[in-house]
């Protein structure tokens, strides 16, 4: 959850969609996204809209606690209840994510997700998801998760090496992630993901193959790999700064990629968005695809952001201006933007473009179908799937992703 938030008009105090937002719902999947965030510890690349203890100390008081935090964002819940109002969508989709969500009591995260369900109800195959520090869970807590409805876990393992952890600030020790692939499985999970960041200063091939290998030993069936982006005002972008390490390199981004791309694919993994990797696709994290394909879902807690039917609204962020308003009988929401046909348009590009099936040709306008075109010749699409009426990146294409997405989008 960045922690930037842009501008927008002001949510109605009662967080009241327009009647268009709600139109044809039955269509669209529902999610809920729950945000937690606290931290222990501030990892050094981290801008998301998080707090440790120190940063809430005398911010927030009683309201901004980690102890009451459960209470309050199933206040937010409810609202959601009333504002989406006789929407008779069970939800296909909960991912709680932070911060570290696991820094609350696992009975806090089951009384969420036990509100979700006795709000809205869950689909049958809901995907029931939380992230996790490796630090904060064993196998008590991960039972308790199990027993809760949770049934897909995400590990933020980052890297197999040491001194990697320590450019990244993750007090976490190398090789307790892959010990919590396998206290997840005990505990009865279905699917297991491990987050992993190449391209950290100091880090090397043989150090990113060697946190692919252990990642891959400890037998998740999903795996996401993200190049680390040096974000203004954060730790680590203040020692790039004083010469303490050296800048990020986009030549090694695309190589550490092709190493990933390589050795996920000959361990069974296929790419199903850029990032993204899974042995099957049952193993495909559903609530992310909810986000790439334009479909409904709630945010709830501060920071978190929401889309139902083309509208687009954040909550404030900091823990006490949210818990704040929810005390008062209002929307957290601190703007929103109804989406114009154009840019929902544009959306679709970005974020379709991303997945294993790409995006249809269709959205595309002249000057963009003629990109599609050049892109294709340029091997950087694939050539069946356009015959078929699809641009689908090929692996060359999907190292050059974004440029290709600010072509074809004119």
């Amino acid at each position: 959850m960045p922690s930037a938030l842009p501008d927008g008009e002001p949510v109605p105090d009662d967080g009241s969609l327009p009647a268009s937002a709600l139109a044809g719902a039955g269509s669209r999947p529902l999610g809920f996204y729950l945000h937690v965030p606290y931290c222990a510890t501030r990892c050094g690349y981290c801008d998301f809209n998080t707090y440790t203890a120190t940063e809430l100390r005398g911010t927030g008081g009683v309201l901004a606690s980690r102890d009451n935090y459960a209470e309050t964002l199933i206040d937010e819940v409810r609202l959601a209840r009333k504002v989406l109002g006789d929407d008779p969508r069970p939800v296909r989709t909960v991912f709680v994510g932070g911060g570290t969500p696991t820094l609350l009591p696992a009975a806090d995260l089951v009384r969420m997700l036990a509100a979700v369900r006795d709000e809205f109800g869950l689909a049958d195959d809901a995907e029931v998801t939380t992230e996790a520090n490796p630090e904060s869970v064993d196998p008590a807590y991960l039972a308790e998760l199990r027993a809760g409805g949770f049934n897909r876990i995400s590990f933020g393992m980052q890297s197999a090496r040491q001194h990697v952890l320590k450019v990244l600030d993750r007090t976490h020790t190398p090789g307790r992630p892959e010990a919590c692939v396998a206290e997840a499985r005990a505990a009865g999970f279905e699917h297991v993901n491990l987050d992993l960041i190449y391209g950290t200063p100091g880090e090397t091939d043989d150090d990113w193959r060697a946190t692919l290998d252990a990642a891959l030993g400890a037998g998740p069936d999903h795996v996401s790999a993200y190049a680390l982006i040096v974000e203004e005002g954060t730790q680590l972008a203040r020692r790039i700064r004083r010469g303490e390490v050296p800048m990020t390199d986009d030549d090694v981004h695309a190589d550490r990629y092709l190493i990933a791309d390589e050795v996920l694919g000959a361990a069974g993994f296929d790419w199903y968005e850029v990032s993204n990797w899974a042995t099957s696709e049952a193993g495909r994290c559903l609530h992310n695809e909810l986000y790439w394909r334009g479909a409904d879902w709630w945010g709830a807690g501060p920071g978190a952001h929401s889309h139902v039917g083309g509208v687009r609204w954040w909550n404030v962020k900091h823990p006490g201006a949210y818990a704040a308003a929810l005390a008062e009988g209002r929307s957290p929401g601190a703007g929103r933007e109804i989406l114009a046909e154009e840019d929902r348009r544009v959306e679709r590009i970005l974020l379709e473009l991303r997945l294993r099936d790409g995006c249809p040709l269709e959205l595309l306008r002249p000057d963009g179908l003629a990109a599609a075109r050049g892109a294709l010749r340029d091997g950087l699409l694939e050539a069946d799937p356009f015959a078929a009426g699809r641009a689908v990146l090929t692996l060359r294409g999907r190292l050059l992703a974004d440029a290709v997405v600010r072509d074809l989008v004119d």
